[in-house]
């Protein structure tokens, strides 16, 4: 079953419907789903899909060959291409058929297409050149698709590349968010949907190897702390992938998973030079696996307040419980482990980290579906000096417009109970906070794990100005 991505597919179609030439970029870190979107987007079209693996030029122009010709209806047996520009003049000459209306429209997929132009390097020119010369007049839909970002970014996206100026979309597939997510977990219950979540992320892959028929404990024993696990080293096989230098990355991302948030931190503890840590962090960023945070209102170009958190749930919780006990898992031990150490109240704080970014998730779904009280235009987190209290404080989730001055501010509550006339209160003097947001054009939010008392409830039940929403509420 395909789950999500309604408006890449609504995007895709809208290209597709134009029957004008169109080369679609989709490209995205491993196991995001990219494959799957493509395999959605062309079902009942006709298409030429070839994909290409990690192997020498000869061979994946072998089997660009058999693919053409399996589309084209040319007999088995025939002699394949001989090289890479007879091929691609070959299917150019199949698309001006499809302009002169001898034959049908069909769409153009070559998948992994790093694979192949790492092999030969001279294949983007020739693609460009076919482009330039063929493609452009033509009724035929291109879509170009890489798990390898950086390749994507600079080689075929980049200003440098023969490709460059020759892609009319481009779509960077994202894990989906917590909403999307738990669509692949019809059966649990709320709280069990924010710990899955919190666990394994967003990513497709990650989400398709849940058992149903299995308890949250017994999946995350049986994918993570057992060696044998499907994804017990996942983050390690993808930094290997992704990055030249893995075991640089992995320690960084192993200092800020375990609290360093600053440049200067995370370089110590992971024992680099301050002044080279800043380009693994920028790589780390644009894999989607680090976040920078700055205060809601602050300048992020100018502001020194920033600090450096794991943006990937499933890698946040790797790093957090699963990598420091690898030789413990890799003896056996894992499950023994999990069941001592990984479900307690460490782990309930480190949900409680997640479970504000559940929240923000939802503040943007609710803005999208033009469900706030106003259009906001950012969304955030706020911490910085409480003037009034006299000391240091945060604001968990923070939504705003800007030009109108109006602000919502929420505080996030992951556990079974907790003071909530307290909370709210202490929610309710933060107003004010955020520069430029004044108090009475502050809305209020609080998220709780569960739906709060009814004498509070009752108490707010007209007060437009507050909501309270609990984990229940975030799935509906």
């Amino acid at each position: 079953m395909f789950i999500g991505r309604k408006q890449e597919l609504q995007d895709l179609e809208a290209l597709y419907a134009r029957k004008d030439y169109e080369m679609v970029v989709i490209y995205g870190r491993r196991r995001v789903g990219k494959t799957s979107l493509i395999d959605e987007f062309v079902r009942g079209k006709q298409v030429l899909y070839v994909t290409a693996l990690q192997q020498s030029s000869k061979l994946n122009l072998e089997l660009f060959s058999q693919e053409v010709y399996r589309c084209f209806g040319i007999p088995e047996g025939t002699p394949g291409f001989a090289d890479w520009r007879s091929a691609l003049n070959y299917v150019v000459a199949r698309a001006r058929e499809v302009k002169a209306g001898t034959r049908k429209p069909f769409i153009f997929v070559f998948d992994e297409f790093p694979y192949a132009a790492q092999a030969e390097p001279a294949l983007p020119s020739l693609l460009q050149i076919a482009i330039d010369h063929g493609f452009k007049n033509t009724p035929v839909m291109i879509i170009l698709s890489g798990s390898n970002q950086g390749f994507m970014e600079s080689e075929v996206l980049g200003s440098k590349s023969p490709l460059f100026g020759r892609r009319t979309a481009q779509i960077k597939l994202q894990p989906f968010d917590y909403y999307d997510a738990a669509q692949f977990l019809p059966k649990a219950t709320a709280t069990e949907k924010v710990e899955y979540y919190a666990t394994f992320g967003g990513t497709p892959y990650y989400l398709e190897r849940i058992d149903s028929a299995k308890s949250y404990r017994e999946n995350v024993i049986d994918l993570v702390y057992s060696k044998l696990g499907m994804l017990s080293e996942e983050p390690m096989m993808l930094l290997r992938e992704e990055m030249r230098e893995p075991a640089i990355y992995y320690s960084a991302m192993q200092a800020i998973a375990a609290g360093s948030n600053t440049p200067k931190l995370i370089a110590e503890r992971a024992g680099l030079e301050v002044s080279a840590i800043g380009k693994y962090l920028k790589s780390l960023m644009g894999l989607g696996l680090v976040k920078r945070l700055v205060p809601f209102g602050e300048n992020p170009i100018k502001t020194r307040k920033s600090l450096y958190v794991v943006g990937d749930p499933f890698f946040a919780y790797w790093f957090r419980f699963v990598a420091p006990k690898a030789s413990i898992i890799e003896t056996g031990g894992g499950a023994a482990l999990a069941k001592s150490s990984a479900f307690g109240e460490v782990f309930a704080t480190y949900v409680g980290g997640q479970f504000e970014d559940v929240c923000r998730q939802w503040l943007v779904r609710k803005n999208v579906a033009e469900e706030l009280p106003f259009v906001a235009t950012g969304f955030g987190k706020w911490w910085g000096n409480d003037p009034a209290a006299h000391e240091q404080t945060d604001i968990d989730v923070v939504a705003a417009n800007d030009d109108e001055k109006r602000i919502i501010i929420g505080e996030c509550k992951w556990r079974n109970s907790f003071n909530e006339t307290e909370a709210i209160d202490k929610l309710k003097a933060r107003a004010g906070l955020v520069k430029g947001f004044p108090v009475d054009r502050t809305g209020f939010i609080l998220f709780s794990k569960n739906r709060v008392s009814k004498p509070t409830l009752e108490h707010y039940r007209n007060d437009e100005r507050m909501s309270l929403i609990a984990a229940d509420d975030l799935y509906c």
